[in-house]
């Protein structure tokens, strides 16, 4: 790894996330940009690249299971009437070039190609904000633009016919421990209660960490949150919850998360603040 494949966020001038653009990646785990280590101020690390359970899971990025068939997920692929499979369809997002690095943060041009086509190109803007003494917060906007001549679709295995699995777009691998983490929204609490809906923020909360999720833009809290704490813990923003994404030629999707990561445990107040000082009106 060259000194070129990565950029490190900083907050204050201490590190707290490390951003590699072009990971050596087998092609089964869909080969794409991701930042791992992420930590707290205080340096707890709160994601896990290619765990023994997901090894196609890499800490914080954008993954899609489904544009146009092809994977940009890694692992296997749902079919549906057949289930999960091993197809030989995976895509890579490749990094093109920085249009901005800072300490803070980068403006990153990518390009998704699968079976050697370029099917879209995206603009990845990514900041890391001072908070508070304890806490931090990334905001994270990905555009993605169809270039092809005819129309895509993104789908997830939801809309492919397995009910409750509708994962793609922004997802976050936090660090799993011995016990499963706790997570509730302004409303509700559980995994149960929380996968699947809709609500304008959703705090995650290990030991000695909290994670707060929260839709930066109106389109974006529209999507329903993809949970996962007993199985594995895991965060994601649902871009094809209920039905297929379609982009026509030309046309762009654009969704903006912005996550709170902080030492200590968050209650719904505190996290509530935290979602209303880092998220502008």
């Amino acid at each position: 790894m060259t000194p070129h494949d990565t950029a490190v966020l900083r907050v204050a001038g201490r590190p707290v996330g490390r951003y590699v653009t072009r990971p050596e990646l087998p092609a089964r785990l869909s080969p794409r940009p991701y930042l791992h280590p992420v930590t707290t101020l205080a340096g707890t690390a709160v994601t896990e690249l290619s765990p023994a359970d997901h090894t196609h899971h890499l800490g914080v990025g954008v993954a899609v299971p489904d544009v146009e068939g092809h994977n940009f997920w890694g692992g296997r692929t749902f079919v549906r009437d057949q289930g999960p499979t091993e197809l030989d369809n995976h895509g890579a997002q490749r990094h093109t070039a920085f249009q901005l690095r800072d300490p803070d943060g980068f403006v990153e041009e990518l390009r998704w190609v699968a079976s050697g086509a370029e099917l879209l190109r995206e603009r990845r803007t990514v900041a890391a904000t001072e908070l508070t003494d304890v806490a931090w917060a990334l905001d994270f906007t990905f555009s993605l633009t169809n270039v092809t001549s005819g129309p895509l679709s993104i789908g997830s295995p939801a809309t492919n016919g397995r009910p409750g699995a509708a994962y793609g777009g922004f997802f976050w691998r936090a660090r799993k421990e011995d016990s499963e983490p706790d997570v509730f929204t302004p409303d509700t609490e559980g995994e149960e209660a929380v996968h699947g809906n809709r609500a304008d923020w959703l705090a995650l909360v290990g030991t000695g960490w909290t994670l707060v999720f929260a839709g930066a833009t109106d389109r974006t809290r529209r999507d329903p949150w993809f949970v996962r704490t007993a199985e594995y813990p895991g965060v994601g923003s649902s871009l094809a919850h209920d039905e297929r994404v379609p982009i026509e030629p030309g046309d762009t999707v654009v969704r903006r998360v912005v996550t709170i990561v902080a030492d200590g445990h968050l209650d719904r107040d505190a996290a509530g603040a935290l979602v209303r000082k880092a998220v502008s009106p």
